[in-house]
């Protein structure tokens, strides 16, 4: 029994294939170099304003609802999720390279970052997060102390007199 028919035109062999790879790469979680795996994360943008940070996340199609962004410990998290159109089942699928599903970002701060007032906004698809930034500290000269000089432990009282 042969299991490749060649020449109906019921099966393309090359679409077929282009399909089941994408399907076993999206189901691995793992970016590899060069190969065709769609990003699942949105794209951010950093700038560098006068007095904050200002980061720009392209969500096209999320709801502010289902975006979460935490910051702790000098890491700002930003967690959502992607929904496909409704009543579209996945073997339907051609072409997907808008991902799906849950995504989270997780950035370190850079140093001077208040953290308590940072602060988000979503409008039409595209997050802002404003990281305020402190002044600078002035450096502080600490004394170095010569450990090697110790000084002769006081002798006990009963040996003193």
């Amino acid at each position: 029994m042969a299991i490749f028919r060649w020449g109906q035109q019921t099966w393309d062999p090359f679409r077929d294939l282009e399909r089941e790879v994408d399907q076993l790469l999206a189901s691995v979680s793992l970016s590899f170099q060069g190969l065709r795996v769609g990003r699942q994360y949105p794209p951010i943008n950093v700038y560098e304003l006068e007095n904050e940070l200002l980061l720009i996340a392209e969500l096209a199609g999320a709801k502010p609802d289902a975006l979460e962004v935490t910051v702790a410990e000098g890491v700002l998290n930003i967690r959502g999720r992607h929904n496909g159109p409704e009543g579209v089942a996945d073997d339907k699928y051609r072409r997907q390279e808008r991902p799906r599903g849950v995504w989270q970002r997780s950035l370190p701060l850079p140093d001077r970052i208040l953290e308590d007032r940072m602060s988000a906004e979503f409008t039409n698809g595209v997050l802002k997060i404003r990281l305020p930034r402190g002044a600078a500290t002035q450096a502080r000269q600490i004394q170095v102390l010569d450990g090697s000089t110790e000084e002769a432990p006081a002798p006990p009282p009963s040996e003193a007199t």
